[in-house]
C-alpha cells in the first residue's frame, strides 16, 4: 500500500459569518418550547434573524427547530448562552440541541475516484465562496485527479483500495481524517465503505449517486436505462449507513429525457444532475439545515 500527498499552497479561506450562532432543538414536542429558547436568547440580547420549526404531531410528537441569531461579541458570550441553555432545557423538556459558531466553517474530506465531475465541482465552489466549508483533503484510490486537485491549493491523497479486503485503505483513512474534518463526502467514490469504517470515521458522510437505484444496479446503469426507455434521470444525494445506498435522503432532483437521448446524453444530464443535488446537499449539512430523524431527514430551507 502507498499513500502519496502532492502539496499544494494554502486553500482559499472561506468568508466567515460573524457574530452569528445557529441553534438546532429536537425532541418531544410540548408548549412552551419556542417561548423558552426565545427567552434564553433574550436575555443575553441576542438578536433571532431566522427561526423554523416543524413539528410532526403537536400533541407529543417529534419536534424540530432551527434558529440564527446574532450578537455583538458572540464567541464571548457562547459559553454563558449554551449554560443557560442547558439549565432550561433540561426543565420538564425531552429534547436535544446543538449550538454552533457560523464563523467557523465546518471541515470537510472529499473522497474521489477517476470521475471526477462532483468532485471538480465542489472544489470551483468552494473557491468562489459558494459553499460555507473548509476542504481539509480529497482522498482518492486513484491518483488521477491530483493535478486538477492541486491547482485548486487543496492536499490530494492517493490510497489505493483493491480487493475485497478494503482494510488496510480504511486504516490509512482513519489516520487521515482524525481530529481534521467535520464530514466526508463521497463524490462518486466508487468504493464501499465498511461498516467498521462508518463508526471509526465518527462523522456524517454525504453519498452522491443516480436516482435509477434500486433498478439499474451494478455497471453501465444509463445503457440499462436507455433500453428500458426512462424518461426521468436523476440523483439522489443521502447520509451513509451500513445498508447501502439506504441512508436517509437529503436531496433529489430529475431531468426529463426522451427517446432521442443516446447513452452518452443520459449519462451528461445525469452528471449536471449529480453535481447540482450534491453541492446543494452539501450547503444545507454545512449550514445545519438538515435533521436527521429516524431513517429519513427534515431539512428547512
Amino acid at each position: 500500500m502507498s499513500l502519496t500527498q502532492h502539496a499544494p499552497a494554502l486553500p482559499t479561506p472561506v468568508p466567515a459569518v460573524a457574530d452569528q450562532a445557529v441553534l438546532i432543538v429536537h425532541g418531544r414536542d410540548r408548549t412552551g418550547i419556542v417561548a423558552a429558547i426565545s427567552a434564553v436568547l433574550g436575555k443575553h440580547e441576542a438578536n433571532i434573524v431566522q427561526l423554523d420549526q416543524h413539528s410532526d404531531n403537536p400533541h407529543g410528537g417529534a419536534f424540530f427547530q432551527r434558529t440564527v441569531f446574532s450578537r455583538p461579541g458572540l464567541k464571548a458570550a457562547l459559553p454563558a448562552i449554551e449554560r443557560d441553555l442547558r439549565e432550561r432545557l433540561a426543565d420538564g423538556f425531552e429534547l436535544e440541541y446543538t449550538l454552533r459558531d457560523l464563523s467557523v466553517p465546518k471541515r470537510v474530506a472529499i473522497f474521489a475516484s477517476k470521475d471526477g465531475h462532483c468532485l471538480l465541482d465542489l472544489l470551483w465552489r468552494h473557491r468562489r465562496g459558494d459553499l460555507p466549508i473548509n476542504v481539509s483533503m480529497v482522498i482518492s484510490n486513484h491518483p488521477d485527479m491530483a493535478e486538477e486537485v492541486r491547482s485548486f491549493g487543496i492536499p490530494f491523497f492517493h490510497v489505493p483500495s483493491q480487493g475485497p479486503d478494503k482494510s488496510a485503505a480504511e486504516a490509512q483513512h482513519l489516520r487521515l481524517l482524525a481530529g481534521n474534518v467535520d464530514f466526508i463526502i463521497l463524490a462518486r467514490y466508487m468504493q464501499i465503505l465498511s461498516g467498521d469504517f462508518i463508526e471509526r470515521a465518527g462523522v456524517p458522510i454525504i453519498n452522491i449517486h443516480h436516482s435509477f437505484l434500486p433498478a439499474f444496479i451494478g455497471a453501465g446503469p444509463y445503457a440499462k436505462a436507455k433500453q428500458r426507455g426512462v424518461k426521468l434521470v436523476g440523483a439522489t444525494a443521502h447520509y451513509v449507513t451500513e445498508d447501502l445506498d439506504e441512508g436517509p435522503i437529503i436531496e433529489q432532483d430529475v431531468v426529463r429525457v426522451n427517446h432521442g437521448h443516446t447513452v452518452a446524453e443520459l449519462q451528461r444530464h445525469g452528471a449536471d444532475v449529480e453535481r447540482a443535488v450534491l453541492s446543494r446537499a452539501v450547503h444545507w449539512h454545512a449550514e445545519d439545515r438538515v435533521i436527521r430523524h429516524g431513517n429519513h431527514t427534515i431539512v428547512f430551507p
